[in-house]
């Protein structure tokens, strides 16, 4: 791959500069991302970073029992993949495609012999790893402290600012398994959004009506997930 993939892809592909582009460009590989691909295993190796361009990849923490709950959601302004960096090599949690697309995979010892040089990639790493653990951490104060409706709105919000769109292919049983809750609390609050015009649901497809009233009825949570991501990293995609 000698060339930059198409302006508005990934938010960190295209802020690398133009020396660092060359550096990693010959070891990205273009890779399709179908629904419920998993791209790394709890506590498995890591041998490859992942940068969504139009999928969606959910972070998901797996208990003992198969019960399991979305702790984060990447899309088109990040990685999947950070414990390589990190030094941990390996990670807890689990990541599965949440909505198909494609990405482009990164071979680890490229990303770590880059993160290694102790340049503007690694910066911008860092800065990225700092919004994901916002996301992380505001995840788990959502899911104690808030209602489902609410928690519905900041993971539907969420979603769709990953995917450059106003519309998801979801249906209500994975929404409830991202969310860690029962899928008929999901239906139920799913047609009060639906009521109330924010969205429509049909067939597994989940179109948002009224984007501004969907934020006011969300809590804080989403809005401050979205001024980290603002406040850390660059705002410079063509949408």
């Amino acid at each position: 791959m000698n060339t930059r993939p198409p302006p508005g892809k990934n938010l960190l592909l295209n802020t690398l500069s133009e020396e660092e582009w060359q550096r990693l460009s010959p070891h990205l590989e273009c890779v399709d991302m179908p629904l419920g691909m998993v791209l790394c295993e709890s506590r498995s190796p890591l041998t490859h970073v992942y940068f969504p361009t139009t999928a969606i990849v959910s972070l998901l923490y797996v208990m003992q029992n198969g019960s399991m709950a979305e702790i984060a959601v990447v899309g088109f302004e990040g990685l999947v993949g950070i414990s390589l960096f990190m030094g941990g090599e390996s990670t807890p949690s689990r990541a599965v495609v949440q909505s198909a697309g494609i990405g482009l995979q990164l071979k680890a010892q490229a990303i770590k012999d880059e993160f290694s040089r102790s340049g503007p990639v690694m910066h911008l790493l860092l800065r990225y790893t700092q919004a994901l653990i916002t996301q992380m951490s505001q995840t788990a104060v959502c899911n104690r402290h808030h209602s489902l409706d609410q928690q519905l709105c900041r993971w539907l919000l969420l979603s769709l600012d990953r995917l450059r769109s106003n519309e998801l292919v979801m249906t209500h049983e994975l929404i409830a398994s991202m969310l860690g809750v029962r899928r008929e609390g999901v239906t139920e609050n799913a047609l009060k959004l639906q009521h109330a015009g924010l969205i429509r649901y049909a067939r597994g497809r989940i179109k948002v009506l009224d984007r501004p009233g969907l934020e006011r009825r969300s809590c804080e949570c989403y809005a401050v997930v979205k001024q980290e991501y603002e406040r850390l990293l660059p705002q410079t995609l063509d949408f």
